[in-house]
């Protein structure tokens, strides 16, 4: 099986995001959709498959892009930071974006708040954060996406519980 851990908005703290790579050693990509701010080499170090991240508005001096996009296992993944959207625009205008580049998964953070919209076209996705959660019980979250049999993306909407 197919599986990605998509992580967003860990500002330097990396420990959730390490542990959370330990209980998932098969997973074949890491995305981190930005504000990473130090330690992403860490990550880097620790896993065997690809980390793709791309540079949040916290990510200063950071050589990393604002935007990218990925084919992974059949699918094409636009990747953002998503404050250049959500700031002077909206998610329309993200999704806009997203299938310009002819993707059918757009991933953003920003929020910290965990967000997912599966539509015909274009699923939107918004892991949270790994370390500063803003939404009500205030857990720390993660995406983990399986490929099931039919070829399609599963989302699964993670609480991380350090151990």
């Amino acid at each position: 099986m197919r599986q990605a851990l998509v992580f967003s908005d860990s500002h330097g703290k990396n420990d959730g995001m390490l542990e959370v790579i330990r209980r998932y050693p098969e997973v074949q990509a890491i995305f981190h959709l930005g504000d990473s701010e130090r330690g992403l080499e860490r990550i880097e170090e620790a896993v065997s498959c690809p980390l793709y991240a791309v540079r949040g508005n916290c990510d200063f001096m950071s050589d990393l892009p604002p935007e990218l996009v990925v084919d992974f296992a059949g699918h094409r993944l636009a990747m953002c930071h998503g404050h250049r959207y959500l700031n002077y625009g909206s998610i329309d205008a993200m999704k806009y974006w997203a299938l310009e580049q002819e993707a059918d998964i757009v991933m953003f953070g920003h929020t910290h708040i965990p967000y997912l919209e599966q539509g015909y076209e274009l699923t939107v996705l918004n892991p949270g954060s790994i370390s500063r959660p803003r939404q009500d019980n205030r857990i720390p979250t993660f995406t983990l996406m399986e490929l099931g049999k039919d070829g399609q993306f599963h989302f699964n909407m993670c609480e991380y519980h350090p151990m």
